[in-house]
């Protein structure tokens, strides 16, 4: 007889439901990964009505972490020998390359379980360590020297919460933002630094690439 989905781990959830790949831009960055969008949400759905999980955000290389990912790993200065916060940090991915660019400390704010478990898991892959931020990070001024930040604008209540603290961070650390054109981005996030074209899938996305701009978020008081 199949286990319940009560029984089913985390981990084990991930490792039977997606298939190890590589991210489109940072290939030498392995990550499980889903391969169709329908199945896994389908058999996310399942296990959220036992368990009461998130859909599987964690389950992606979304645009902004592929650009943030890539970036980090054409410039490891940025993040070598530093304590890095990957903020709701997914899958991980840019955590990784962080850790992968000589990271003195890597740490994923991620309140999702199922992604936290994704992010260990892809972690190990890549033989890196990454630790577990306890809780919501955000208000906090941790002792992080660079915070990563992608993706995090494609809902109101999200980014008027978030930017304004990204700002604050950003009076005496290096904060980065990666979006592809998310509806609730402000105006003016700071300094770009890159643009990237992103391959993207039209189960998620409305077209086949997103263009992600890397902004360095300024505080507002330079």
């Amino acid at each position: 007889m199949a286990p319940s989905l009560k029984e089913v781990a985390p981990e084990g959830f991930i490792t039977a439901q997606l298939a190890i790949g590589r991210a489109a831009l940072v290939p030498e960055i392995r990550l499980y990964l889903a391969s169709a969008l329908t199945p896994l949400w389908q058999a996310t759905e399942a296990f959220l009505a036992e368990q009461n999980i998130a859909p599987p955000y964690w389950a992606f290389a979304w645009p902004g972490s592929e650009a943030l990912a890539l970036y980090i790993m054409q410039h490891p200065e940025l993040v070598r020998g530093k304590r890095v916060l990957d903020f709701a940090a997914g899958s991980g991915l840019a955590g990784i390359a962080a850790a992968l660019a000589g990271a003195q400390s890597v740490e994923a704010a991620e309140i999702d379980p199922m992604a936290q478990a994704a992010i260990t898991l892809n972690a190990a892959l890549n033989g890196v360590e990454i630790s577990l931020s306890p809780g919501n990070v955000v208000g906090q001024a941790g002792d992080w020297d660079v915070i990563i930040a992608g993706d995090i604008c494609y809902e109101s209540a999200m980014a008027a919460t978030i930017m304004p603290w990204l700002r604050g961070l950003a009076k005496c650390k290096i904060v980065l933002l990666a979006d592809p054109g998310r509806r609730y981005r402000p105006a003016d996030p700071g300094e770009i630094l890159a643009r990237f074209e992103v391959p993207t899938s039209l189960e998620l996305e409305d077209s086949t690439t997103r263009q992600v701009c890397l902004y360095a978020i300024s505080s507002g008081l330079d």
